[in-house]
């Protein structure tokens, strides 16, 4: 057996590599820890500056003792880790660099399988690139959303709810001090934000891609449950090793297509496009951006939670849970796709069952009867751009409007609230310099404010553009990803206030009402960024350099492709 684990290359044999690699690992590990024994690492993102990851080392633990009953050898590696709300100036910068990071920490470190940490937004798309690169077995453990909050006697969403309260103080609807006096409420427990924002779609989508022991993710994060399902996790990454189960072989097409009827199904979040993109170019799976639009557009929305809907993660999970949603669709998902139980996830559905038919709906009294993410095209976006039907207003979705346009975000809070700009209700707001170029890290403002004039007269909603990203937990009619990007030669860069924009959904269209031939002949719009200057080194640098358009996930061009689990020269 020994000779089969990959860690034997380093601890195998009596020469003097084996001794120095055993010797220095002697700190309480028996002799048969070196014998035929898995090694497997834990990936662990806790850190107190990524409070929604804080508790992992809680939950690391129940992996450890799952791994120790199996017979493996529990390794805690600690991984760099993004916390969504403090890392300036976007975790979306980081993600690509804490993928590779951890990439080269598995290749290089004697591990035969690892156990994924993740909870916060990138974290766990971060862990799944990582180790679809590296290709050793693996499985994740998602951390998991926090207990709901309460307000004047009112849940409150984690992220949502923000969004709504400071655009009412804004419009005059609430009192500073009751906005402040919320902030205490809403984070209730350990655990990442309790809406369908990216954290739980991705908790979600991981276990609908087959990544995840079934049935684990959205378990609030102090349920104790979750620490049970960790301990099991822990006995299952032995196995992986024991099979050679590992992302390459389980992560196929037919795994990306359940992913994207679960991600329309609960509503989830639109960054989970660019981080599935991401994942299948590590693997080398054919996933494109009109997938999303083919296999999810017409998927019913079944899952009543804000920011599309009434509740939050805690009522899902009292509902059922995703397993219970998936059951709704069985005839929409792939059966080819297999999990880490090495079963196709289908197989995990017979026993599903909905407990509350006000979170989780019939398939024929769905919330939405086709809420997927839409892929819009047109002469704004010809490599693409998206819109989350189910966020968005209805009598908005076919709009026509004026353009008031804004060359950078900080171009945009020095002018929105400008009692005299010239803007109404009927108007299109334009972001740009805000893709992953151009910000650089494509930030998550796509969702910008609206103007604190129209907020006083009642607007709760308009159309915005922009080439960046919106939060997961965020609402509004809001076409974002807008591909090419502006700083990348994207006709975005050309459009000036006073073109008239035109969104159709249900055409698939984004387009500005100006002819082609003056389109060519402007000059770009130049970006206001208060003195923000292109970085002439580091991570930066190398980031604006390497990586590509929202379209195809926004990875770094060398990353994409899986390199595999061996280590290029000999350790000295």
């Amino acid at each position: 057996m020994t000779s089969q684990l990959r860690s034997a290359q380093w601890y195998g044999g009596d020469d003097r590599d084996g001794y120095i690699h055993r010797a220095w690992m002697r700190r309480g590990l028996p002799s048969d820890a070196f014998s035929g024994r898995p090694h497997i690492a834990i990936a662990n993102t806790a850190s107190d500056l990524t409070p929604c990851n804080a508790h992992l080392n809680e939950v690391a633990s129940s992996v450890r003792d799952g791994i120790h009953e199996a017979g493996g050898i529990p390794l805690n590696l600690p991984v760099v880790s993004l916390g969504e709300t403090l890392l300036r100036p976007t975790a979306m910068l980081w993600r690509n660099m804490a993928a590779m990071a951890t990439e080269e920490m598995l290749r290089g470190n004697p591990v035969d399988g690892v156990v994924l940490l993740g909870g916060c937004d990138k974290t766990i798309p971060a862990l799944l690139m990582a180790a679809a690169s590296v290709d050793l077995p693996a499985v994740v453990v998602p951390g998991g959303p926090m207990l709901t909050g309460t307000f004047r006697g009112a849940a409150l969403g984690c992220g949502t709810d923000v969004w709504r309260l400071s655009e009412e103080v804004r419009g005059g609807t609430l009192s500073r001090e009751d906005f402040i006096r919320s902030e205490c409420a809403m984070i209730r427990s350990r655990g990442h934000c309790n809406t369908m924002g990216t954290a739980s779609t991705m908790g979600l989508l991981a276990e609908a891609l087959g990544t995840v022991v079934p049935g684990l993710a959205g378990t609030p994060a102090p349920d104790s449950r979750l620490l049970e399902s960790a301990h099991a996790t822990g006995k299952l990454a032995v196995e992986l090793v024991h099979e050679d189960r590992t992302p390459g072989t389980l992560l196929t097409r037919a795994s990306f297509h359940n992913a994207i009827v679960a991600l329309a199904a609960i509503g989830g979040s639109t960054n989970a496009v660019v981080h599935l993109l991401a994942i299948a170019g590590r693997l080398g799976v054919e996933l494109t951006l009109d997938d999303f639009d083919r296999i999810g557009s017409r998927v019913p929305l079944l899952v009543d939670l804000q920011p599309a809907g009434r509740f939050l993660m805690d009522d899902l999970h009292r509902a059922g849970g995703l397993l219970a949603v998936l059951r709704e669709v069985r005839d929409l998902l792939d059966p080819d796709a297999r999990t880490v139980t090495g079963r196709p996830l289908v197989d995990h559905l017979d026993d599903a069952r909905v407990w509350d038919r006000e979170v989780i709906r019939a398939r024929e009294s769905p919330l939405k009867e086709a809420a997927g993410i839409a892929v819009l095209r047109g002469n704004l976006a010809p490599s693409g751009a998206i819109i989350k039907p189910a966020a968005a207003s209805a009598h908005l979705l076919s709009h026509r409007g004026r353009a008031v346009v804004f060359d950078s975000i900080e171009d945009f809070h020095a002018r929105i609230d400008d009692p005299d700009l010239d803007v109404d209700a009927d108007s299109v707001l334009v972001l740009r310099g805000c893709g992953p170029k151009g910000y650089p890290g494509m930030p998550e403002v796509s969702n910008m404010p609206l103007p604190r004039k129209l907020l006083e007269s009642g607007v709760r909603d308009m159309v915005r553009v922009c080439d960046g990203r919106m939060s997961g937990t965020a609402y509004g009619t809001v076409v974002l990803h807008v591909a090419p990007e502006a700083a990348a030669g994207g006709p975005l860069a050309l459009i000036r206030t006073g073109d008239v924009i035109e969104l159709d959904v249900a055409a698939r269209t984004l387009t500005v009402d100006v002819p082609d031939a003056e389109l060519a002949a402007r000059t770009p719009g130049r970006a206001t960024t208060d003195g923000y200057a292109a970085p002439a080194r580091g991570w930066e640098r190398l980031y604006i350099d390497h990586v590509s358009g929202a379209d195809t996930g926004a990875d770094l061009d060398f990353l994409t492709g899986s390199t595999g689990p061996a280590v290029g020269r000999e350790s000295h």
